[in-house]
């Protein structure tokens, strides 16, 4: 099915056991952990924690909701996922310690398997008719009403396109994933 409910994915411990997450997509169907290609969640951030580790992984996040954290890498970098919508890349295996900015937040997260595959996250915003083209994975809507050839998407929704036309509405929000096997 293509249209994919946030609400029907349940929530799993996070790997370190110290938050959850909802499973949207992972890629070969049916990976767990140790052997995804790609894989799209959306984390709970409830408390001060660490993130898990992840060697061999990239990750890109972005803030959904709430006011967001500060992360602090092991090599002493700080940022803050303050921006709903606004995509941050980094090593899977960093130490991540986060302080939360507010109360519990939301993020969006892809990983991908480094040595197989490349990818990142596109924010696109207000209204317009958008292509999804073969490279595009999965469409999340983060704000507003998006309609697709498979019907309506809203706040918590994905589609898994393969390609296809997307028209977003008024102020909406969609974070586009984008997937390709290294050349």
């Amino acid at each position: 099915m293509p249209i994919l409910r946030l609400a029907d994915c349940p929530a799993t411990p996070w790997k370190n056991g110290l938050g959850r997450t909802r499973e949207l997509a992972i890629h070969p169907p049916g990976a767990g952990m140790d052997d995804f290609l790609w894989r799209v969640s959306v984390a709970e951030v409830e408390s001060a924690a660490p993130f898990s580790a992840f060697p061999g992984i990239d990750r890109v996040i972005a803030l959904l909701d709430g006011a967001g954290f500060t992360m602090k890498m092991d090599d002493g970098h700080h940022h803050a996922l303050t921006t709903p919508g606004m995509p941050f890349a980094f090593r899977g295996e960093t130490g991540v310690d986060v302080t939360l900015a507010g109360g519990p937040s939301r993020d969006f997260n892809l990983m991908l398997r480094r040595d197989r595959m490349r990818g990142d996250i596109e924010a696109w915003h207000g209204a317009g008719t958008r292509h999804a083209d073969a490279g595009i994975a999965l469409v999340y809507c983060m704000r507003g009403n998006i309609d697709t050839a498979e019907g309506p998407l809203h706040a918590g929704d994905a589609w898994r396109p393969g390609s296809g036309t997307l028209v977003l509405h008024g102020d909406a929000l969609a974070l586009a994933v984008r997937v390709a096997p290294h050349s």
